[in-house]
């Protein structure tokens, strides 16, 4: 059975960030077939500007430099025949390799990212979720899956797992338990999950196989990051202003530090893969 890569099961709610307060209304779910994604992406153009290199970490560049969001970079190249089921077969091997170098992210979590963004891409173009924020964010929750020594194996499974602290309201939001500790491991508060950190019940609601293995992990980048491109579609359906931009990181993490981080990581993680020859 193809993946479904679509809204969400029910009314939204946010991760961690934003997880109060914010509704959706119920929509139907839309389902988008794995080869229909692969034929209307495969045309996608390589990357070929020649800019120069950007710093080595987003915080070098300087104050008066800090951009307010991060533009699409330009389109991930499709993979002509994909490599492998799901949204992480769906990039050219060949462009995972240059554009890892040189943005210096992991193969493996850029293959992640830029399957995601293709396949938001061919279901929702109007949105304009770059790979770069989807990246970005990436970055900030868990460095790629790679927080506290975790790593991500060839099926985009992080291990170990990555959680957040527990949800308890000293110094952070107060979330009393809502999956009996099934999602998170803790039955008294929830508590963050995963390489994009989705908290229980936002995973409950977004949650989705991307990669095609019949099951639907917050712990798998493949499915965590298919889930925040659907998220940040839903909250905004612009990315590519910055208003729309700012409206969809907000909605992820309404913190200043946070949205400048994404902003500031993207648009370098742009910049970088702008320079890849």
């Amino acid at each position: 059975m193809a993946p479904w890569y679509g809204f969400p099961r029910s009314g939204g709610v946010a991760p961690v960030g934003h997880a109060l307060g914010y509704e959706w209304e119920d929509k139907r779910m839309l389902s988008a077939r794995l080869a229909i994604i692969t034929g209307a992406v495969a045309s996608a153009l390589l990357l070929s500007s020649c800019a120069a290199p950007s710093p080595d970490k987003p915080t070098e560049m300087s104050a008066g430099q800090a951009p307010t969001f991060a533009a699409p970079a330009e389109s991930p190249v499709a993979a002509a025949v994909p490599s492998r089921p799901g949204t992480p077969g769906l990039v050219d091997d060949n462009w995972v390799t240059v554009t890892a170098e040189a943005t210096r992210i992991p193969e493996r979590a850029l293959r992640a990212y830029a399957g995601a963004a293709l396949a938001k891409a061919a279901q929702m173009p109007e949105c304009g979720v770059g790979w770069n924020t989807i990246a970005a964010i990436g970055s900030t929750e868990s460095d790629h899956g790679r927080h506290d020594g975790s790593s991500v194996d060839d099926a985009g499974t992080v291990s170990p797992p990555i959680y957040g602290v527990a949800l308890d309201g000293d110094g952070n939001i107060l979330i009393r338990d809502s999956d009996a500790g099934a999602i998170d491991g803790d039955a008294t508060y929830d508590r963050a999950i995963g390489p994009m950190q989705f908290i229980p019940q936002s995973w409950n609601n977004w949650n989705v196989d991307a990669n095609a293995d019949g099951v639907a992990d917050p712990h798998n980048l493949d499915d965590a990051a298919m889930a925040t491109a659907n998220y940040l579609c839903r909250v905004s359906g612009d990315l590519v202003t910055e208003t729309g931009w700012q409206r969809a990181i907000r909605g992820y993490n309404p913190n200043d530090e946070y949205v400048a981080t994404v902003a500031r990581t993207g648009t370098l993680y742009a910049e970088r893969a702008a320079g890849a020859s």
